[in-house]
């Protein structure tokens, strides 16, 4: 980000928390047949969009903080950092920012997550030649995954764990795409094989 008046990279203040307060004018539309009868001073979209909480490049900081750490450890390395940000607000800037993508997917990962654990389970779509993630299913059942990849039909290689769901929905909805699988599923080898080392 840069400040408007010199163009100069805007710098953060040495480890300090700093809380703007943004004061935004109100009008009011007198009109009779008019929907909206109040109306709020809009910031150019780059510096602070509309509805935001935080700043694009703080909402930066928090997406790749709840990336590379997820909820609870990113939350806890945020609040020595002093960002007041919860582990529910990761999770939840990770799963907006996943909608976005444009291109068409060749190559794929999925695999299940725990939205939480030992509770309630999801699964997570992601794109391996750009490494981003692309989706996050409310669930890990097979219909979901295949109602998923069937929207998909791009897809020519899809990675996954050696689980039944997620093979089974790949068969199903590409069956031209190449299914690449793990060796070993949940820390030990599948249905008690013995893998050679």
């Amino acid at each position: 980000m840069r400040v408007a008046d010199c163009d100069e990279p805007a710098v953060p203040l040495g480890g300090r928390r700093v809380e703007l307060r943004v004061v935004v004018r109100r009008f009011w539309c007198g009109a009779a047949a008019c929907g909206r009868k109040i109306f709020a001073e809009r910031f150019p979209d780059d510096v602070l969009p509309a509805f935001a909480r935080r700043t694009s490049r703080l909402e930066q900081i928090v997406h790749h903080l709840g990336l590379a750490l997820g909820g609870r450890p990113g939350a806890s390395l945020a609040q020595r950092l002093s960002l007041p940000v919860s582990r529910d607000t990761l999770l939840r800037v990770i799963r907006r920012r996943a909608t976005t993508r444009s291109d068409p997917l060749g190559v794929i990962g999925i695999d299940d997550f725990a939205w939480r654990r030992n509770h309630r389970y999801g699964t997570l779509v992601c794109d391996l030649e750009r490494r981003r993630i692309v989706a996050l299913l409310p669930d890990r059942e097979q219909a979901t995954a295949q109602t998923w990849l069937k929207e998909n039909a791009s897809i020519q290689i899809v990675a996954r764990d050696r689980g039944g769901c997620y093979g089974e929905a790949a068969t199903r909805a590409p069956p031209e795409a190449i299914q690449v699988a793990d060796r070993c599923w949940g820390g030990r080898p599948p249905n008690g094989i013995a893998v050679p080392s």
